[in-house]
């Protein structure tokens, strides 16, 4: 049996392979997908006191630290068994609008759009964000670094840091903002909205307008029927920080829906010898393999699974995108892949509009930060939306509140199984008899995880062995001189 290797995968957080094997006559047999690297964050974090862990759990990633941030302070207030004042509340949220914003237009620009604007098969050279920007102008190309630099602003005043997160302290937050600082991101708030709009408008204009797009979304080798996860608030509109985790069934109609604390009642996770990730999987339903449809217990958590999930949007503009997006792809659920990409953009005016609606409430410039300290619980949960999909953060401590154990269960963990069945189902499309197999072919392929924004970073929890390692030495001329290798 033949095999085409590609190593590593381009465009994502992390590194990881895919490994396609051919059958006989040329068609694809099975692909494996392969994140090569652990992390172990959760290991790292025993023995600390447990009001640590928000400042600690940032390092897991440089492109979602805010996201663990927010994860991890809902879950030491649990295990203080507190609940912040409202300023505070609202100031997380609103440092994790901006965190939004600042990721979901890295992603459609830097990551997406070189398919799309460029063209999934056109020259590897210009498939990348330089392509994009020689497509769009170099005004456009601006305006994008300087949207996330401003959304890195407003994080980096109320975080403390823009990367290296630290304003989460148990029950609350350990600073606030002034009339001065508010009215200043509320100016940057309303250029969010504007240039979210102007990114919805650009995919409808480059992908929509372009009937080959349209036909690879809608009917190229990327459905995937699965069921959909997302946080909703108590009018099951879609919430990044704060509700219940409601699952929908590959039809849409509601399987259950969860507070943080019940989530081990709802996923459970497996371990495969050939990965470092995990499979979570739905527990009412068990696991079933790698297979889609209304019987199978895997699930998604992405963009598009959070308007699945959820009955609309919390504010105006992106419920019209969320309408519009709905109509056009032939109503709830949609499981189209490249789709995630649309749904990604109407999350990213939900987030510039609530940034705003957040910057102009009233509470938000109060000074009642943080709840007084309780007695400690032992144990606590939190979960938020991050970019990539339900994260979770489930923290065991002793009476003086030191660690014992972490369980993260996070965004790409959630997506691994779907990731699998996505890249073997895209291959299969594209890889028949005959196929002439270029670079473009296997892009497209690539395309097939791309739409999820993995962060394998993230991911890596599970240890099913020892860990790979090659170590190569060369002269000073380049000349390997001697392999070891470590299976």
């Amino acid at each position: 049996m033949s095999k085409i290797t590609i190593d590593p995968i381009t465009r994502l957080e992390g590194h990881g392979k895919i490994e396609i094997f051919l059958t006989p006559d040329g068609g694809v047999e099975n692909v494996y997908f392969q994140v090569p690297e652990l992390r172990g964050f959760e290991k790292f974090c025993e023995g600390r006191p447990v009001e640590e862990l928000p400042s600690i759990v940032t390092k897991i990633c440089g492109v979602c630290p805010g996201c663990h941030h927010m994860a991890s302070g809902k879950a030491v207030d649990a295990v203080f068994g507190l609940t912040p004042p409202p300023t505070a509340l609202k100031l997380r949220e609103l440092f994790y609008m901006a965190h939004f914003v600042h990721s979901h237009i890295a992603h459609f620009y830097a990551l997406a759009a070189p398919d799309f604007v460029v063209g999934p098969t056109a020259n590897p050279a210009e498939r990348n964000i330089l392509g994009v920007i020689a497509k769009v102008g170099l005004e456009i190309g601006g305006e994008v670094i300087k949207q996330r630099r401003i959304a890195q602003e407003i994080q980096a005043l109320i975080g403390g840091h823009q990367t290296h997160v630290v304003m989460n302290t148990p029950g609350g937050v350990k600073k606030g903002i002034n009339e001065e600082q508010r009215d200043d991101i509320v100016k940057k708030a309303e250029g969010f909205i504007e240039f979210s709009k102007f990114s919805i408008q650009l995919f409808k204009d480059v992908v929509l307008g372009n009937t080959e797009y349209v036909d690879l979304i809608l009917k190229g080798p990327y459905a995937l029927k699965l069921h959909s996860m997302g946080l909703v608030d108590d009018q099951n509109k879609v919430n990044f920080y704060d509700g219940k985790v409601r699952v929908v069934d590959t039809e849409g109609k509601e399987l259950f829906k969860y507070s943080p604390n019940e989530y081990t009642d709802f996923v459970e996770e497996r371990v495969e010898p050939w990965s470092y990730l995990k499979f979570p999987y739905l527990k009412k339903i068990g696991w079933k393999g790698f297979v889609e449809g209304q019987d199978s217990g895997v699930y998604q958590a992405t963009p598009l699974s959070r308007l699945n999930a959820a009955d609309g949007m919390a504010t105006p503009v992106a419920q019209k995108e969320y309408d519009a997006m709905f109509a056009i792809l032939g109503g709830k659920p949609v499981h189209a892949t490249l789709a995630m990409h649309w749904a990604r953009l109407v999350e990213l005016i939900y987030s510039a509009e609530r940034c705003l609606e957040l910057a102009q409430d009233p509470d938000i410039t109060g000074t009642e930060l943080r709840a007084p300290i309780g007695k400690i619980v032992g144990e606590g949960v939190g979960i938020v939306e991050a970019q990539r999909g339900t994260l979770t953060h489930h923290y065991w401590t002793d009476e003086k509140g030191m660690v014992k154990k972490v369980n993260l269960i996070v965004g790409t963990t959630n997506n691994h199984a779907a990731i699998c069945m996505s890249l073997k189902k895209a291959a299969q499309g594209l890889i028949k008899k005959d196929t002439e197999i270029t670079e473009g072919t296997l892009n497209m392929i690539e395309m097939a995880f791309r739409a999820y924004d993995p962060c394998f970073s993230c991911a890596t929890h599970s240890l099913p062995g020892q860990m790979r390692m090659e170590l190569i030495l060369k002269d000073l001329e380049g000349n390997i001189i001697r392999k070891i290798k470590r299976r």
